[in-house]
């Protein structure tokens, strides 16, 4: 089995102008194509780490070779990622994959919300889309309905990528009031902070299988 900067080595060099991993890293920059396959059942062309969900482009600009990656290798190895025709530092780098990847899981929430709109005529769903497609966020009443109804329906989505806003007096007291079966349906999408304070309200967390 090959050691894992080997597998580097031999994924990039043959792309690359520079006969070293150092030259050949300089000669790469993220090209802004991302990608979302739904499933985590991709591979980082560059580690040949697998199980991944999310992948993203890099091209050589001398050889003009690409590769779909992780955003952990273009972390890892400082691969250029622009922004505004400046090279972002490795921090800003960082922010800008995290914020695209938020992207993703939003657009991949907003399609299992049209789905399941499509399954079910209901003007509670309906709003729920809409609300979500301007605010990027669900109220907590809206996150039990719509988690409730995916789970139901079969929609293919994950649980977590929903955000959930508690920052109005009202979304706290809506979550406070609760039954407790409702808040575990939305437990998933609560944040670690939200789900401190749903348990300031009383509420268990769900038993662990």
């Amino acid at each position: 089995m090959q050691s894992y900067p080997q597998r580097v080595r031999d994924n990039i060099l043959p792309l690359s102008v520079g006969s070293t991993l150092p030259e050949a890293f300089e000669e790469w920059s993220f090209t802004e194509r991302t990608h979302d396959h739904e499933e985590p059942i991709e591979t980082c062309r560059l580690c040949d780490q697998e199980q991944l969900r999310y992948h993203f482009e890099i091209r050589n600009a001398l050889t003009h070779k690409t590769l779909w990656v992780g955003s952990q290798c273009i972390l890892k190895f400082n691969l250029s990622v622009f922004e505004d025709g400046r090279r972002l530092s490795s921090a800003d780098t960082k922010k800008k994959l995290d914020r695209l990847m938020q992207q993703m899981r939003l657009r991949s929430c907003i399609k299992a919300l049209e789905e399941l709109a499509k399954k079910e005529d209901n003007k509670i769903l309906l709003s729920a889309l809409d609300y979500y497609r301007k605010n990027k966020y669900l109220t907590p009443k809206f996150a039990f309905v719509v988690l409730w109804r995916l789970q139901t329906n079969k929609v293919d989505h994950s649980p977590s990528f929903f955000k959930i806003n508690l920052q109005k007096a009202k979304y706290q007291q809506d979550l406070a009031k609760m039954p407790l079966s409702q808040v575990h349906v939305i437990w998933p999408a609560l944040s670690t902070a939200q789900r401190t304070k749903a348990q300031s309200f009383g509420h268990a967390p769900p038993s662990k299988p």
